[in-house]
């Protein structure tokens, strides 16, 4: 159960008529999730492992609020990652790597938040995604490939500051600033976001823009495990390009939804600018020879249908096409995603997902390009099959 601590207090001062009366709260909370997974090709192998953190990362971690009148509130969240499979902090080791900021929200003026937390982009667009709802969102398994449209929250960002409007007439906006913190330097290391979405009966729509300077460093080089100096991006499909001076994303999404059933389509395009001018140490020789912008455009259509009050049934597919900066043959990857979540109880539920990604052309390293499953250890390959099951625990 939510352990929840509330203080009430009223105070009267002495010399002074009214009584002043403020409310605050503050919740502990958390999520326990494990399961197993059936990985048909890591690195030319079968492999069966127990996974954590699947359908959500498992975390815990502590929110409050406090009431200070006329419509406004403070309030925080310090939020932490970690392995239920053997117990180790998450997020490379940073103890609050999901999340940690505070700020000030208004019923009429909106929210500001600061510190370590999401992008703009990432609020708005993953709710129209499957991998950021119902495949697998925790470990990955159903993002796009490599999360290199940032809708999956790995790339949370330090030091930041996000603002997030009211609701007027079924619409909002929102827009982040993270300081890069380099001295001598105004842009190294900064991220910025912009978007907005709006929502009237069945249909709703989003859009959103992120750029990232040095995104090797400031976007997936931010947690207390990661390099100063060597290539941070893991997943095969891009790795390559963590020598761009600059990441951008735009991302739109539209959905429909109708009594058990939501149809939903996104589409991003992500461009790693400025190929090799940011120095990497680790990065092989056909790796280093990517000059120019390399462009990933990502269609991803899903749909949802709520069969029982208990059970949910999903099915997406992502279309990928990398075309690469040296003028190699372009990168091409399918992705069909599959789920059915059935809940036990309002914070217990049992899930399976079936996974399987085919690849074609010349990906991020310079060579034949293999499926890379997000999450999972690469094929060696252009195909790929995960499968998992697993019990989810919200408390």
């Amino acid at each position: 159960m939510k352990k929840t601590i509330l203080i009430a207090a009223a105070t009267t001062l002495g010399g002074l008529s009214g009584a002043h009366a403020q409310t605050s709260s503050v919740t502990l909370y958390g999520i326990v999730d494990a399961g197993l997974t059936y990985n048909s090709n890591a690195k030319g192998s079968k492999q069966y492992l127990l996974t954590s953190g699947n359908a959500s990362g498992s975390r815990w971690g502590l929110r409050g609020t406090e009431d200070l009148g006329g419509g406004t509130q403070a309030f925080f969240r310090l939020e932490s990652g970690f392995s239920s499979i053997n117990g180790t902090s998450g997020q490379g080791g940073t103890l609050f790597g999901r999340g940690a900021y505070v700020g000030l929200s208004s019923t009429r003026a909106g929210a500001v938040s600061l510190g370590r937390q999401a992008t703009t982009q990432y609020d708005f667009i993953s709710p129209f995604t499957s991998g950021g709802t119902w495949a697998a969102s925790g470990i990955g398994y159903g993002t796009h490939v490599g999360d290199v449209d940032a809708l999956d929250n790995f790339n949370r960002i330090n030091s930041a500051i996000k603002y997030l409007s009211p609701t007027f007439g079924g619409m909002r906006f929102g827009a982040n600033y993270s300081f890069g913190g380099a001295p001598g330097s105004v842009s190294q290391n900064q991220t910025w976001s912009f978007g907005a979405d709006y929502a009237s009966g069945p249909f709703s729509l989003a859009a959103a823009y992120n750029q990232v300077d040095r995104p090797n460093f400031s976007f997936f080089g931010n947690k207390a495990s990661d390099s100063a100096v060597n290539n941070n991006i893991t997943n095969a499909a891009i790795s390559g390009y963590a020598s761009a001076k600059t990441q951008q994303i735009f991302a739109a999404a539209a959905a429909y939804e109708r009594g058990p059933a939501r149809l939903a389509v996104t589409y991003t395009n992500t461009r790693f600018r400025n190929l090799g001018e940011v120095a990497v140490a680790n990065l092989s020789a056909a790796q280093s020879r990517f000059r120019g912008t390399a462009v990933f455009d990502i269609v991803e259509g899903n749909f949802t249908y709520q069969l029982t009050p208990a059970l949910q049934l999903g099915v997406a597919y992502t279309y990928t096409h990398n075309s690469n900066a040296d003028n190699l043959d372009s990168a091409v990857y399918h992705q069909v995603n599959l789920g059915a979540d059935y809940f036990l109880s309002k914070r217990t539920d049992l899930f399976a997902n079936a996974f399987y990604q085919h690849a074609g052309g010349t990906d991020a390293s310079g060579g034949r390009a293999v499926a890379a499953i997000t999450g999972a250890t690469a094929s060696t390959s252009n195909h790929q099959l995960i499968g998992l099951i697993g019990m989810r625990h919200r408390f």
